[in-house]
């Protein structure tokens, strides 16, 4: 499998970069304001910045960006603190997700911030994994790298970034060989300050009882998961057909963004829907195969963490949609629109293709490991 895995990845992502393609064809016509295909065309440029960035991590040592992890993720915790600046934040629906910078337009920070918190972790862990089971080195220090990004992305409020940043963040400590013991109790008491936020705030508590009973609240808090079900069940196995779907014209909120899977299960059908979850099921199985067959500690544990920044927040979206976990506003990797998104998710993927060419190791390389490189879990 260790050869293949790369080409299996690209294959995967590639496949969902075109199913977005297609159905922004499909769903942003009835929501653009500057003409038919503005978010499409905006998408394909993104695509090819992304493609291009992807290509580029791809042929470069991934091992460079050990050096460079501090400055990349202080840049990034920079510009999540411009979320919370005024003149240079930019607010939507309530939650301050993105700037505004010249030239660049706007951004959204948190989507760099997953990319340079793994990269941070990842060179941290790598850099003292013989003490990688003490508490200050093996958990307080990167439980802090880990805590200053998602604390300042879930306060945007964008929680459900916050959630796959730290649920990915958390699977590298596991990895790396942080003990349980430390990471249980932390675990616990973050769910416990979770829900006394989601039950302190208005908004999310009333997603969370719109999910109890959509239902109930299908014109209110529960509208678009309800009408996303709807979806669903309008297509069937074999789908209305392609711009043939009716929940996007205006029933179905966001259907372009963080809604566009019941789109797909509308127009395409089950099959299509079955196909785009086993693109991240390829993703991950074979992002773990690329981890395994790293050279080093490092380039395992930034695999790792990539694979789960990725994999983790497209199932919290499959979730959402489906009515199996609140309303949370997460994109669909690849699929949703979005620029931010697609660019450094396919920087994601070249990092990892980067990883698999570089990093892969033959049995002589293997006999040459340390034994505090051995003791990473994987």
């Amino acid at each position: 499998m260790g050869k293949s895995n790369a080409i299996i990845i690209c294959i995967g992502t590639a496949a969902l970069v075109v199913l977005g393609l297609v159905m922004l064809a499909s769903t942003s016509v009835w929501v653009s304001d500057g003409g038919e295909y503005e978010y499409l065309k905006k998408q394909f440029v993104w695509t090819i910045l992304g493609v291009v960035s992807a290509s580029c991590l791809a042929y470069m040592d991934y091992r460079i960006l050990k050096k460079w992890a501090k400055p990349i993720f202080i840049i990034s915790a920079i510009l999540l603190i411009c979320c919370y600046v005024p003149g240079i934040k930019h607010t939507v629906n309530g939650e301050a997700r993105w700037i505004k910078l010249p030239a660049i337009g706007q951004f959204q920070p948190s989507e760099m911030a997953k990319l340079g918190t793994i990269i941070a972790l990842a060179a941290w862990l790598a850099h003292f994994q013989s003490e990688t089971r003490s508490f200050k080195r093996g958990f307080l220090i990167p439980g802090i790298i880990l805590a200053t990004p998602v604390l300042l992305i879930f306060f945007e409020t964008d929680m459900g970034t916050a959630t796959g940043l730290g649920a990915a963040g958390l699977c590298v400590l596991y990895v790396a060989g942080s003990r349980l013991r430390f990471l249980v109790p932390s675990v616990l008491a973050a769910l416990g300050a979770f829900v006394f936020l989601v039950i302190s705030n208005e908004n999310r508590y009333n997603r969370i009882m719109a999910f109890m009973d959509l239902e109930e609240h299908k014109l209110g808090f529960g509208l678009q998961q309800f009408r996303g079900l709807l979806a669903f069940m309008n297509g069937g196995v074999d789908g209305v057909g392609l711009g043939n779907g009716a929940e996007k014209h205006g029933y179905l909120p966001f259907a372009h963004t963080d809604f566009i899977f019941p789109i797909v299960g509308e127009e395409l059908g089950l099959w299509f829907t079955l196909g785009t979850v086993f693109c991240f099921v390829l993703i991950a199985v074979y992002g773990i195969g690329v981890a395994i067959n790293a050279g080093d500690a490092f380039g395992r544990l930034l695999a790792i963490g990539i694979t789960c920044a990725i994999v983790i927040p497209a199932m919290m979206n499959v979730g959402v949609t489906t009515a199996l976990l609140p309303n949370t506003g997460l994109p669909l990797p690849f699929v949703s629109y979005g620029g931010t998104n697609l660019v450094f998710t396919l920087a994601g993927i070249g990092l990892l293709v980067s990883v698999h060419r570089k990093g892969s190791f033959n049995d002589d390389q293997a006999e040459n490991f340390t034994d505090k490189e051995r003791t990473i879990r994987i």
